[in-house]
């Protein structure tokens, strides 16, 4: 073990209870408090070699652990929201039970859209964030925004002329 993996041990042995209380603040359940746990210290280790010590060790301790926390809520709030919009794309769709029927009307519908507009949608229901959307596809995360919901509108105005819906 070298010395930067033995000071970084050490410091964090010191200062653990700092870690675990903001993901006692953030976290509702112990699977989720782990989860945390684990992302604050490899974040905590990523940025390890950059503190210059202009600031006491637990301030920045705190600082990158509720940075972190932060961020892993909007990561789930992100999630959510995408599994919403996903269920509320098919609700709105349809007042037909057969999930399998407005499943395959919805693939229909992405088949359709321009390549670009198939990717970002694909992304988006396989949870991706802005931000990763916007590195893959080399948009800005605003736009990814802009594109996303005008992509949902295209689809939901498409479902509601599929022939299973009754109107055409």
């Amino acid at each position: 073990m070298n010395t930067y993996e033995k000071d970084f041990i050490n410091t964090l042995e010191q200062h653990q209870k700092i870690v675990h209380k903001v993901c006692m603040l953030y976290t509702q359940t112990e699977n989720d408090h782990q989860d945390l746990f684990q992302e604050i210290l490899l974040q905590l280790w990523k940025a390890f070699p950059k503190f210059r010590g202009e600031s006491k060790i637990t301030t920045w301790i705190y600082k990158i652990a509720l940075y972190t926390a932060l961020g892993s809520l909007k990561k789930e709030k992100r999630k959510q929201k995408a599994v919403e919009d996903y269920k509320n794309i098919m609700i709105d769709a349809s007042s037909n039970d057969q999930v399998d029927d407005r499943l395959e009307a919805l693939q229909q519908v992405i088949n359709k859209l321009a390549q670009m507009e198939k990717a970002i949608i694909m992304l988006y229901l396989e949870e991706k964030s802005y931000k990763e959307i916007s590195e893959i596809m080399g948009i800005t995360e605003n736009n990814v925004g802009v594109k996303i919901n005008r992509i949902k509108k295209k689809i939901k105005e498409e479902l509601k002329v599929q022939p299973w819906n009754g109107s055409n």
